[in-house]
């Protein structure tokens, strides 16, 4: 192994640097200057942001165990600016509320190992390294949905994770085993080779994508999903609902674009059941939420749904547009979650009806949510519209037409709900309004990053021309 295959793990070799030494920052720092561990987190991944941007070659390492190439870098890249603005709107938290408990340090390290196992997940060539990378990503948020370990709720949450991913990677990796008996490896270049149209093979199929599906909360698997972001710290559900899920998306993208391909008369039937039924129950039971953090949990399932109309076009341009409306839902979820979070920590509030008369009192977060949630909705000019109509415009070039009206319907319902946000901040008043306050400068950088990418992502075509020329790689 030479020095340029250490160029091609350069993601997974410098995270793992970063992670040791804030192990070895936790051992020397003294305890009365344990919070510059905050500052010293955020500019090492701030740094490791801005080096994987860098160019890299296109390699398979282990024997083709590992593999990079010009789109999984980019994923990585995407999962990196996610994680980077959760530690800015994190930072706050972890001062006021985690580093007064002795455990400061210990929320960067899973987080950082969490985010570890989606890298060897995303580049992952075989099922060996895919099922590792899964569970290395899987456990350590396990961990931290129950780090506010003086809130019931969030032990309930992360109890609640761990035994619905434990079933779910239990029948993933029996899935594997089918997939496996029937082709008689785990490498994906072998099996896509041998692969056929079995009884055995479609099962095995099946429960690898209910495996993934979890992770993704698609409908039949989401029903651990509004319970843990409610119990779970906010900065763990904006965790799970944008770098957990994004990831989990690329994966399965991959895998049904390469490996499973021949088999996409098999699976596009399902996705199409899936996707509809998503679409319309996290719709659905978004209407009823009160609390923010279950209305942006059900919120996610029905953008899950939709993110479903590029995968079923199985075509380069569904690719493009998967990873295009990724990267518009990590800023629009994130710019969500960093509002709520700033509010809930000021005030301990989290339910829609406390931000009514938002903004009289704090009118640049109500503008960020104003932004973040015509983002989610759908609603031009800002970034949200052009990534459906792209993902739209996949799945009418496929000829599922009636799978594009389902979804226009749902973006009617969804628009309704995020309107309802919008009303209470500044259509209503209230006798007891959220007061004014000010956040502090790593709260106001990373919703300021959102905001950029919100407006920037919808009028920028030629970075949607650059992810097309990449998705050429798995079509």
């Amino acid at each position: 192994m030479d020095f340029s295959n250490f160029l091609a793990m350069r993601h997974e070799i410098i995270l793992l640097a970063i992670t040791l030494l804030l192990i070895v920052a936790e051992v020397f720092i003294p305890q009365n200057k344990k919070q510059s561990i905050v500052h010293l987190a955020i500019l090492l991944f701030g740094l490791h942001t801005i080096v994987g941007f860098l160019p890299i070659m296109e390699t398979n390492l282990f024997g083709g165990m590992f593999r990079t190439n010009g789109l999984i870098h980019f994923f990585k890249n995407i999962l990196n600016l996610g994680v980077f603005i959760l530690l800015l709107q994190s930072a706050d938290w972890l001062r006021a509320k985690i580093f007064s408990q002795n455990k400061g340090t210990e929320f960067f390290i899973l987080l950082f190992s969490s985010l570890l196992g989606m890298y060897f997940m995303i580049s992952s060539g075989d099922f060996l390294m895919f099922y590792l990378g899964l569970e290395l990503s899987t456990l350590p948020v396990a961990a931290l949905a129950a780090y506010e370990t003086t809130n019931r709720r969030s032990s309930e949450a992360g109890i609640k994770l761990i035994l619905s991913s434990a079933l779910a990677s239990g029948v993933s990796l029996f899935g594997i085993s089918m997939l496996y008996a029937t082709s008689g490896s785990i490498y994906f270049e072998n099996i896509i080779q041998i692969i056929a149209s079995t009884d055995l093979t479609i099962l095995g199929m099946i429960l690898f994508f209910a495996g993934l599906a979890f992770k993704i909360s698609l409908v039949p698997f989401h029903f651990w999903t509004a319970d843990v972001y409610e119990g779970a710290p906010i900065s763990v559900a904006s965790y799970l609902s944008v770098i957990s899920k994004g990831a989990a998306v690329f994966i399965l993208m991959i895998l049904l674009f390469t490996v499973l391909k021949p088999l996409m008369h098999v699976w596009e039937n399902l996705i199409y059941l899936v996707a509809v039924l998503t679409m319309f129950i996290g719709n659905l039971f978004a209407l009823r939420q009160q609390n923010m953090k279950r209305f942006l949990a059900f919120s996610s399932i029905a953008q899950a749904g939709f993110i479903l109309l590029g995968l079923i076009a199985g075509t380069q341009l569904g690719t493009a547009t998967i990873v295009y409306f990724v990267l518009i839902y990590v800023f629009s979820n994130l710019a969500a979650f960093g509002v709520v979070q700033a509010i809930s920590l000021e005030t301990g509030k989290e339910d829609i009806n406390d931000y009514e008369g938002l903004y009289r009192t704090n009118p640049n977060l109500s503008l960020v949510m104003m932004l973040a949630l015509f983002s989610l909705a759908g609603i031009p000019p800002v970034a949200g519209f052009f990534g459906k109509f792209f993902l739209f415009t996949a799945a009418a070039s496929e000829g599922y037409y009636l799978l594009v009206f389902i979804a226009v319907v749902n973006v009617t319902i969804s628009l309704y709900y995020y309107l309802i946000v919008v009303r209470a901040m500044f259509l209503r008043k209230s006798d007891n309004p959220i007061p004014f306050f000010k956040n502090r400068i790593y709260m106001r950088l990373g919703l300021l990053i959102t905001v950029i990418g919100i407006l920037v992502l919808g009028l920028y075509s030629p970075l949607y021309d650059y992810i097309y020329e990449l998705s050429g790689i798995f079509n």
